[in-house]
């Protein structure tokens, strides 16, 4: 069984040298994109270059293959649910008098009789399915590509509380800690003869069940660890303590916050004034 770590990249790309501030303007800078956009070709473009960008920095792929599979009884339930029971939202968006069927239970069916799955509300789904993909994919392209010492400093640098700052850093930490003690622990079972993959789904719960325990004092364990350490070390919090690295915003850091700012402003003037990504609507100007 192979699990996924949260680590940094380990090819290093221009945006990997970027200050952890410019890949904070590039995440809120697309995530409001992607709120504001609800047209789906829009919304699934925007999915697909976030996609590619984290390929491009070297987000392990295992780890987005993780993400899709686990993901994708989730998005084919708002498929689903948006296909066949958003109506009222999808007729207020279109303007339209009524939406067009694609599939429609016969009437006397028990429960489900009469309902229809249409066009418009599968489109919203695919709309809703691609936003919820793009903030996924966000946060492992900024945080994979940044070391956690700089995306301390970087977030100390924004004026966030040192000791918010150092938790979220132990967090990132804590996970490649845990993945290991879950990967140990299901080693361990295989030596002692549990073939997972043969099981059924009813005795993979129960297995995995018993394997929840161990991995929850273990990891209570280690955060006890993790407290002793720091009350030897006299950790107090204090935000003006001195760093071994520096942060500082480069030529380069200011062009992507710019640009990212230009992005967000013009996406939602064009939104606001001409319409553009509307759901419903063509990709036009006008």
């Amino acid at each position: 069984m192979s699990l996924p770590k949260f680590q940094t990249v380990e090819r290093e790309t221009v945006f990997s040298r970027l200050d952890f501030r410019s890949k904070l303007a590039v995440f809120v800078s697309l995530t409001g994109v992607a709120v504001l956009w609800s047209q789906p070709l829009l919304s699934v473009s925007l999915a697909s270059a976030v996609l590619i960008a984290c390929l491009w920095v070297g987000v392990p792929r295992g780890y987005l293959g993780f993400i899709l599979r686990v993901m994708t009884p989730f998005f084919l339930l708002l498929l689903l649910t948006h296909g066949f029971f958003n109506v009222r939202p999808v007729l207020r968006l279109t303007g339209q008098s009524e939406l067009t069927a694609l599939f429609r239970f016969p009437e006397k069916r028990w429960v489900v009789g009469g309902a229809m799955l249409s066009r418009e509300g599968l489109l919203y789904g695919v709309n809703v399915i691609a936003k919820s993909l793009t903030f996924l994919l966000l946060v492992p392209l900024c945080v994979f590509t940044t070391d956690p010492n700089n995306l301390v400093l970087g977030l100390v640098r924004l004026r966030l509380p040192y000791k918010l700052a150092f938790l979220i850093s132990s967090t990132l930490r804590f996970f490649p800690l845990l993945f290991d003690e879950i990967h140990a622990v299901i080693e361990t079972q295989r030596l002692r003869g549990f073939a997972l993959e043969e099981m059924s789904t009813l005795e993979r719960v129960k297995t995995y069940s018993k394997i929840a325990v161990p991995i929850v004092l273990g990891a209570m364990f280690k955060a006890q660890q993790i407290e002793v350490v720091l009350q030897s070390k006299a950790f107090s919090g204090n935000a003006e303590r001195t760093y071994l690295h520096d942060s500082k915003l480069r030529s380069a850091d200011g062009w992507v916050i710019g640009f990212s700012a230009v992005v967000l402003m013009v996406v939602g003037l064009l939104y606001a004034v001409a319409g553009f990504g509307h759901f419903g609507r063509p990709i036009t100007f006008t």
